[in-house]
């Protein structure tokens, strides 16, 4: 489960973020490549923007239910 202490600080403000137990597999930047990026230099996704539609909401869903180590939360920062 991703901690929300532990959030990296590149993640867009808002309630879906990805936190540092990320293993950079891309899964969720292939699931959701309009919100998820990869950090070239630290190795890590993180939340480039937050889902504005209800298809991304679905895409970005799938990319957190799709992540071997549950590195992606839905419950911070209100937008």
């Amino acid at each position: 489960m991703a901690e929300i202490d532990q959030k990296w600080k590149e993640n867009a403000p808002g309630k879906m973020f990805v936190d540092q137990s990320c293993i950079a597999c891309d899964a969720c930047v292939l699931s959701a490549p309009n919100n998820f990026a990869m950090h070239e230099e630290d190795g890590h996704a993180f939340v480039k923007k937050q889902p504005a539609s209800a298809e991304e909401e679905a895409a970005c869903k799938e990319a957190m239910d799709g992540c071997p180590v549950e590195a992606i939360g839905d419950f911070g920062e209100k937008a």
